[in-house]
């Protein structure tokens, strides 16, 4: 729940938000350079500013940052909001808005032609990898690739491949040691290594 701090003793407060006469002298105090006034606003409105932005920017701190800029403008642009138009509270969401995308624009990395090239050369070389996977896993016996697939691909544990298997543990543990030692030679041998970072 939103504190509330008045700027005067007789603004009233219904359900948390300022009766519309009180808000319209809050925001003509706004306008004049009030201080008291500007923090008034920025206390009743912060958390509805800060919620929208992280909805558009699903970032905490990007939202954050948004908050601090829409109230720091506010203090130079509240003169231009005419309260006959459009209510305060839609108007301060739609500079929230306003500076969310231009922020998402800022940050969204223009492609040229030659990041779209880099990303096409990065497909042919991501399909000739999974190809070269397969041809590696079919080169393995039955049950070691079976070991290598439950446990990579499936993500079963020892114990897990061990019971379907019929196997013991510790076989299975082997099988998987022997299974990617011999595909680890067919890629190199493939020239399809991954590389680690």
């Amino acid at each position: 729940m939103t504190p509330v701090i008045s700027i005067d003793p007789k603004v009233r407060v219904t359900d948390g938000q300022p009766e519309k006469g009180e808000l319209s002298r809050v925001i003509r105090r706004a306008k004049t350079g009030d201080q008291d006034a500007i923090h008034w606003l920025y206390v009743q409105y912060a958390d509805n500013v800060y919620g929208y932005a992280r909805s558009i920017l699903r970032d905490e701190h990007e939202a954050e940052d948004i908050r601090q800029q829409v109230f720091a403008r506010l203090m130079t642009s509240i003169a231009r909001y005419e309260e006959r138009s459009v209510p305060f509270s839609a108007w301060l969401l739609r500079c929230t808005h306003n500076m969310a995308i231009d922020h998402l624009r800022r940050r969204r990395p223009i492609l040229c032609e030659e990041a779209r090239a880099v990303d096409e050369r990065c497909e042919d070389r991501g399909r000739e990898l999974s190809e070269a996977l397969t041809a590696a896993l079919a080169e393995l016996p039955e049950i070691q690739r079976d070991v290598i697939v439950l446990r990579h691909v499936a993500g079963y544990s020892p114990s897990e491949i061990a019971e379907a298997l019929g196997k013991s543990e510790d076989s299975i543990h082997g099988l998987h040691h022997r299974g990617r030692r011999a595909l680890k030679q067919a890629l190199t041998r493939m020239d399809a290594v991954p590389v680690t970072a």
